[in-house]
C-alpha cells in the first residue's frame, strides 16, 4: 500500500531526515540513497529499499515511469514502505533545492575481515584513514569498474554509508563488499594475504608499474597528507610510488588509488 504524506512533522519523514547524521545511521543500520538509477542498480543486485520515497506524479497526470513502477512494486514485495510525498518534503530530506525525485532507505551490509576470502579475487584495496566522502565514493566506483574484490577501510575513516559517499559511488556501494576494521584487526589478519601486499610510499624505489604483483594482491593506500602510518606500512611486502614529472608533489587519493588498481589488475 502506498501512503501519501504531506506533513514535514510526520515521524517517518523525521526518521529519514535524521539519516544524514552518522550516529543515526549507526543506530538504525540504515542509509539514504538518492536517485532512481542508483535504486535500480540496487534492485538489480538484490537489494530492495526498506523505504521508498518519491515525488508526486507529473502535472499531466501520466502513469509512473516504468522504472519507478518497478521500484515501487519490488519495495512492496519486500515488505518495505512506499511513500508519495510533496516536493517540499523531498527538498527537506535531500537538503537540496533541486532534489532527486526518488529517494530510498536501505539496510547497511556491514562485513568483517573474516567475511571475505582473499582467494576469490586477484586484487583488493585497503584504505587507511580516508576522510573525504567524495574520494571514498569514487574509489568504490573505480574498484567496481575494475572488477576487484572489495574495499577495506582501516582505522578512523569516513562513513561509507554517508549520503555524499553513496552519491559518489553511483550505485557501486551495492556491488562489492566494504569492510571496516581497526589497525590491530588488520595487522592480525595480515597472515591470510598469501599474495603480495603492496603499499604506496614516497620513499619507495619500485615504480608502480613494475612492482611484483602476486595474486591475490592487496593494495594499501594512505592519506594524501601523511600516507600510510608506520604500523600499516610495516606489513607491506613491497612499497611503490607513482612518478610525477610536473610541479605537483602529490595526487588526489582517488586518482592515485585508481592508477594503482588498474596497474595491479593489469588493465
Amino acid at each position: 500500500m502506498i501512503k501519501q504524506i504531506t506533513s514535514l512533522t510526520n515521524q517517518t519523514i523525521k526518521d529519514i531526515r535524521a539519516l544524514h547524521m552518522r550516529k543515526e545511521r549507526e543506530a538504525t543500520g540504515q542509509f539514504l540513497s538518492e536517485g532512481l538509477k542508483i535504486i535500480i542498480d540496487a534492485l538489480d543486485l538484490g537489494f530492495a529499499p526498506q523505504i521508498l520515497v518519491y515525488g508526486p506524479k507529473s502535472d499531466n497526470g501520466t502513469d509512473y515511469h516504468p522504472l519507478l513502477k518497478r521500484a515501487i512494486d519490488e519495495t512492496l514485495k519486500a515488505k518495505g514502505e512506499v511513500l508519495e510525498v510533496t516536493r517540499e518534503i523531498l527538498e527537506k530530506i535531500s537538503r537540496k533545492d533541486n532534489p532527486q525525485m526518488v529517494i530510498a532507505v536501505f539496510a547497511q551490509v556491514n562485513r568483517t575481515l573474516e567475511d571475505i576470502d582473499p582467494q576469490t579475487n586477484d586484487v583488493w584495496v585497503a584504505l587507511e584513514q580516508v576522510r573525504d566522502p567524495g574520494n571514498l565514493g569514487t574509489i568504490i566506483r573505480t574498484a567496481d569498474a575494475a572488477g576487484i574484490g572489495g574495499v577495506i577501510l582501516i582505522g578512523d575513516c569516513v562513513d561509507p554509508f554517508s549520503v555524499e559517499t553513496v552519491r559518489a559511488t553511483m550505485g557501486s556501494v551495492f556491488a562489492l563488499p566494504i569492510v571496516r576494521c581497526t589497525r590491530e584487526q588488520f595487522v592480525a589478519d595480515r597472515k591470510r594475504w598469501t599474495g603480495s601486499v603492496v603499499g604506496t610510499l614516497l620513499t619507495a624505489t619500485h615504480n608502480h608499474r613494475t612492482a611484483p604483483y602476486v595474486r591475490p594482491t592487496l593494495l594499501l593506500m594512505g592519506t594524501e597528507q601523511s600516507g600510510l602510518t608506520p604500523e600499516i606500512a610495516a606489513v607491506c611486502d613491497t612499497h611503490v610510488k607513482i612518478p610525477m614529472k610536473g610541479r605537483a608533489d602529490s595526487l588526489n587519493l582517488s586518482v592515485a588509488t585508481g592508477i594503482m588498481i588498474y596497474a595491479a589488475a593489469g588493465l
